[in-house]
């Protein structure tokens, strides 16, 4: 069957992260710090709205691009925490996660042979997404020396007349990697003269430790150039509600929304009602749950320091990403065996692209208690393979 497939699908691989994923279903002794989803339960506020809801028979389409006072909240919510203002009736659209966002936005911009400027490491969606809608994406490798951020000069190094767009994920996964505002000043240079237009993909936007995120779209000029992706999975836990959006310039969510409407209709409305409550009365307990990432990811870091792989401080997001290069083992070497011997599951850096290789990610949004036993096996794991 596979003649009926289209070459693009059939030659692009499946997710690295999957892949670990898949190993670890079904056994009871591995830690997995593989999947990048909060162990947190879904805030009962938000769960009890949803349930209300369902209880009272609202189980109909809702507008295409969302409920309006759900695009009415994400509007309020964005300009007060990240100063960035939208109207709610023809520049936010809701979708099936940030990922249907990505999709509809590269979808709606790319023209074939369009190259799509993509700082690595980054999210694995990105570069598959690209290619599958004609694209070209073009790496820009980021280096832990730099805190893994994007600079000007790299980016510029990469641009060439069929540019079209940049794909920015900050905080950054799988890096923990952030950009302040005097980070994104020369990025934002850089984008106007080369008249780009940028996906910014801000799902981790809550969770950052020590300063407040900077939405690229709040730089001078940059936000009818943006299309803002977020969504609630990452900081209310709703992983499995699949709600996310986008903002931008009304043309470009105009684009977005046919494309939406032909193939999803709508994001499903009892994710919508919980993904309202969660705005509304959701964040006292999103707020505690950053601050338990926080401690969380003070421990894994100073935990892979001491096991003696180098870790530069993650300052967003919920990973890890530490070398294994001291080692001598490829990352997809190091993680195999840490799965089979260790019994902990990470993800290889390669997936990620560029610069990837050589560290591995580790996801520390999961207990206390099992980071601390992870940290003692991969400890146990490196001292073996340093005495061997």
């Amino acid at each position: 069957m596979s003649d009926y497939l289209s070459p693009v699908v059939r030659d692009i691989p499946p997710s690295g992260i999957r892949k670990f994923f898949d190993l670890v279903s079904g056994s009871k002794d591995i830690i997995s710090l593989g999947v990048g989803e909060p162990d947190f339960v879904t805030p009962w506020r938000i769960r009890e709205a949803c349930v209300y809801s369902l209880d009272r028979g609202r189980t109909a389409y809702t507008p295409n691009a969302g409920m309006p006072e759900l695009r009415e909240a994400i509007a309020e919510y964005l300009h007060r925490q990240f100063a960035v203002a939208y109207e709610p009736k023809d520049e936010i659209i809701v979708t099936i996660g940030g990922s249907e966002a990505i999709d509809l936005a590269l979808r709606a911009l790319i023209s074939p042979g369009d190259e799509i400027l993509v700082p690595e490491p980054c999210y694995i969606s990105y570069s598959p997404i690209t290619t599958i809608t004609g694209g070209v994406p073009v790496g820009i490798e980021t280096f832990a020396k730099d805190d893994f951020k994007l600079t000007a000069e790299s980016l510029r190094a990469k641009i060439t007349p069929k540019s079209k767009v940049l794909i920015l994920c900050y905080p950054s996964n799988p890096t923990g990697g952030i950009m302040t505002r005097e980070d994104w000043v020369p990025i934002a240079k850089v984008v106007e003269e080369n008249d780009l237009i940028v996906i910014s993909d801000e799902i981790y936007a809550e969770l950052t430790y020590g300063s407040k995120h900077v939405s690229f779209a709040s730089l001078p000029g940059m936000k009818d150039r943006t299309i803002l992706v977020s969504g609630f999975s990452k900081a209310f836990a709703m992983t499995g509600w699949r709600m996310g959006y986008a903002c931008g310039h009304r043309e470009l969510i105009a684009a977005m929304l046919k494309i939406h409407q032909y193939t999803v209709m709508c994001a499903p409305v009892m994710g919508q009602v919980a993904a309202y409550a969660a705005l509304t009365s959701g964040m006292e307990e999103m707020e505690r749950m950053v601050e338990a990432y926080n401690q969380r990811r003070r421990l894994v870091v100073r935990g892979f320091r001491e096991i003696g792989l180098e870790c530069h401080e993650p300052k967003g997001a919920f990973y890890a990403f530490p070398s294994v290069e001291s080692t001598g083992l490829t990352s997809e070497e190091f993680c195999q065996r840490l799965l089979y011997e260790g019994k902990v599951a990470a993800v290889p850096g390669h997936v990620f692209g560029q610069g990837g290789e050589g560290y591995i990610r580790c996801s520390y949004a999961t207990s206390t208690s099992q980071l601390t036993e992870a940290l003692d096996r991969i400890g146990s794991f490196v001292d073996k393979i340093r005495v061997g």
